[in-house]
């Protein structure tokens, strides 16, 4: 079976599409995000998974549960008409990136060995802008592991600046 990404990808690209040509990039970002929290729900899976439930009246129960308006509507239709609804999830996390890219903003991870006050990650964030020429929006995660310094994860990019980084690069040089 092809993988989630690969199967996501036509339908994640196609309702980028249309929000960009609709101006509606923020309303379908929470309309997915919605959707993908409610295909997420282990009740609405058994539902969907139940074979005396059909694909068409799982997408009407999504959608009324969702409150959705027709373009929601219409995406659940076409995702039950290919029993595609589990995707939702992936569909969204595909849109997010795509999004991202065209309003300019690099999505990284920061994962620091201590809480990084509001001006240390304001520094950094000012810093990855200056890098990377594009706005940064960060998630920040605590790794007590990491002994001290961060690790940054931006796109295919790791920045390593931890403590526990530059030990093993020495161990490995040592050993060398």
């Amino acid at each position: 079976m092809a993988e989630l990404s690969t199967l996501a990808r036509p339908y994640a690209e196609a309702v980028f599409r249309l929000a960009k040509e609709k101006s509606a990039l923020a309303g379908w970002s929470e309309r997915l995000a919605t959707l993908a929290a409610i295909v997420s729900d282990p009740q609405m899976q058994a539902v969907i998974a139940d074979p005396n439930t059909s694909a068409a009246r799982a997408a009407e129960l999504i959608g009324a549960i969702a409150g959705a308006d027709e373009a929601g509507q219409n995406l659940l239709a076409v995702l039950a008409g290919n029993d595609r609804l589990t995707l939702l999830p992936e569909i969204a996390a595909q849109y997010e990136v795509l999004k991202a890219e065209a309003e300019g903003v690099l999505e990284a991870t920061i994962v620091s060995a201590q809480t990084m006050s509001d001006a240390q990650k304001a520094e950094l964030m000012a810093a990855l802008k200056a890098r990377f020429g594009r706005d940064v929006e960060a998630t920040v995660q605590v790794d007590e592991s990491l002994i001290g310094g961060a690790v940054i994860t931006v796109g295919d990019q790791v920045i390593d600046g931890s403590v526990k980084g530059r030990l093993q690069k020495m161990a490995a040089a040592l050993t060398a």
